[in-house]
């Protein structure tokens, strides 16, 4: 298949194209590989991966310090479940040693948005302005942060 054939085809049927590009790959047939589409999507499937990770982070620390800070005894249970299932999400993120490097990197920056968020929801100006937990405690199964409230 041309190059134009392939980059027509990435406009009119991404799937075909996708599978396309996939056998080119495979046969090492890079003569008429669809680069720029390729780099493109190489691109856009990084970012996407570090947008989740940077989503779950943020809900994840939100959830801890509403857990930790908010005197809500019906919410517990349900933080909780929320607490954990972020945890599932991002540690299967953080099976790369690339996504894991990038969570250490914006953790901070991450947490200053949860916090945001958890003084909009709770009303409650009473958590700390820099993250209080370590990468350990973020990540671990078994932790939950003690009351404070």
């Amino acid at each position: 298949m041309s190059k134009i054939l392939t980059q027509i085809l990435y406009e009119q049927d991404y799937h075909l194209w996708l599978e396309t590009t996939l056998k080119q790959l495979q046969k090492r047939d890079l003569e008429y590989l669809d680069w720029d589409h390729l780099i493109e999507e190489i691109e856009r499937l990084g970012n996407e991966q570090k947008h989740k990770l940077e989503s779950y982070l943020l809900q994840l620390l939100k959830h801890l310090l509403l857990y930790q800070h908010w005197s809500l005894p019906e919410c517990k249970n349900h933080w909780e479940v929320e607490i954990d299932n972020f945890r599932v999400e991002l540690r299967k993120l953080t099976k790369s040693k690339n996504l894991y490097n990038y969570l250490l990197t914006v953790l901070e920056e991450v947490y200053i948005d949860a916090l945001r968020q958890a003084k909009k929801k709770s009303g409650l100006n009473c958590f700390p302005q820099t993250c209080p937990y370590s990468i350990e405690r973020i990540l671990d199964v078994d932790y939950l942060p003690p009351f404070v409230y």
